[in-house]
């Protein structure tokens, strides 16, 4: 039920004015005002009324000084300026949190890992990473993002917008930080190593997750991880970490897994800039530019820059599938590719061709799919010479110069990369089923 204006116009009845005091109490809050148009403004407050509008947009206000301050954002003023660097701004508020920048003041701190913030929306932000909390969900595919930055980048992947676009050879990109990774092939004239690197997807997928985490570090002060007040447990001589529990044997051991929860990554690659959260993992990553392949399979002698990649690749050998799917039970050897066959059991398309919008589950399939438009035809027939854009329509077609019978594998021509690419893609979906 809407509150009757006249109840609201002047004072409620009720609200007395205090003796000695010239001031005027709310029967609801009991706060005090110093007079009856402030206690009536006040009373705003519970009844809901906004009796003032924007006339430009419309949005209402419970007092005129707040719609005064809002229709600034219509008249582009800007009567608040920085002595500083002469920024200016809308509200008092806005160059009051500004203006910590330069003095350095973070006065919203986390109750959690104590880091400190110069805004409160920065410290709620931050507290996501201890909460879990995701409240940005994507309406397409149900995805959900801790920000809502995240999410905006996220639907560029349905919509196939890509507003970032490189200056030198005008490539669009959906988001900046694969832009700044692509222009470091115009660097110098020269592709810079890392580039030709194949990554396992998992291997951007964790990068990625490192990327969000860092989003809200901008703002962490420069003090040591480790709280100084932190126990050392008795007759243990290990350190406990107040975010997760787990104990260490000392302060730096416990320094280093804290940087698991603040997402710091102190440690940088000097050839390509990317950051690592110790130093272990940065000498690891070395072997990239390196060349270095120090894993030897002792089965077939190929070599691996990780321990970790070794192990995966033994599995073709051993036969072992440790990943199971719970809806099917059908297993595989590497995480990558069951998440790819899931993509059966939940529908999820991530892949979109931006020039008609089509979806698909597998990058191949819409690497496939985009030779329909580009007219490439890798697949050409030993016979006639016809060409085609798929090795299936290939093999159709040179049953008409065989009676109806496939023709020999060895006479396709096919490109290496396209070889090794589809090998790769029957490898992994090759399972038993349990």
């Amino acid at each position: 039920m809407s509150p009757n204006p006249d109840s609201v116009n002047k004072p409620s009845s009720t609200a007395s004015r205090l003796p000695g005091q010239g001031s005027y109490s709310c029967p609801q809050c009991e706060k005090s005002f110093s007079s009856s148009t402030i206690l009536k403004n006040h009373q705003r407050v519970h009844t809901g009324e906004k009796p003032f509008h924007c006339s430009a947009c419309g949005k209402s206000f419970s007092e005129k000084v707040n719609l005064k301050r809002h229709e600034r954002v219509h008249s582009g003023e800007k009567p608040y300026h920085c002595t500083q660097c002469g920024k200016s701004f809308n509200h008092s508020g806005s160059l009051k949190e500004h203006q910590r920048i330069h003095t350095g003041e973070k006065p919203y701190h986390c109750a959690l890992c104590r880091k400190h913030f110069s805004q409160p929306g920065s410290l709620k932000k931050h507290q996501r990473i201890h909460t879990g909390e995701k409240p940005y969900h994507c309406s397409q595919c149900g995805k959900n993002f801790r920000f809502a930055g995240d999410l905006k980048s996220h639907q560029r992947s349905h919509s196939g917008e890509k507003p970032y676009h490189c200056s030198q050879c005008g490539e669009g990109f959906t988001q900046l930080r694969r832009l700044k990774r692509h222009q470091r092939i115009h660097i110098g004239g020269k592709p810079v190593c890392v580039l030709n690197v194949i990554v396992k997807e998992e291997e951007v997928e964790r990068e990625i997750k490192d990327e969000e985490k860092r989003e809200v570090e901008e703002e962490e002060d420069n003090s040591s991880v480790v709280d100084p007040d932190t126990p050392r447990l008795p007759d243990r001589g290990r350190y406990p970490c107040h975010q997760c529990g787990k104990s260490f044997r000392s302060s730096s051991n416990l320094k280093n897994h804290q940087r698991v929860h603040t997402g710091e990554k102190p440690y940088h690659c000097s050839q390509c800039g990317r950051g690592f959260s110790e130093k272990v993992n940065l000498k690891r990553h070395g072997k990239v530019h390196s060349g270095k392949k120090p894993y030897h399979c002792t089965q077939c002698e190929k070599s691996f820059n990780y321990s970790g990649s070794l192990k995966e690749h033994q599995r073709i050998h051993t036969g072992e599938k440790p990943y199971h799917c719970s809806l099917c039970g059908k297993s595989f050897s590497q995480p990558g590719n069951l998440k790819k066959h899931q993509r059966i059991h939940t529908g999820e398309k991530p892949y979109h061709c931006s020039l008609c919008g089509k979806s698909f589950s597998q990058p191949g399939n819409l690497k496939k799919h985009q030779r329909v438009h580009t007219g490439e035809k890798l697949y050409h027939c030993s016979h006639c010479g016809g060409g085609f854009t798929q090795l299936r329509s290939l093999k159709s077609h040179e049953k008409i110069h065989i009676g109806g019978k496939p023709a020999c594998a060895f006479n396709v021509i096919i490109k290496e990369e396209e070889e090794e690419e589809e090998k790769k893609e029957v490898e992994g979906e090759e399972s038993d089923v349990k």
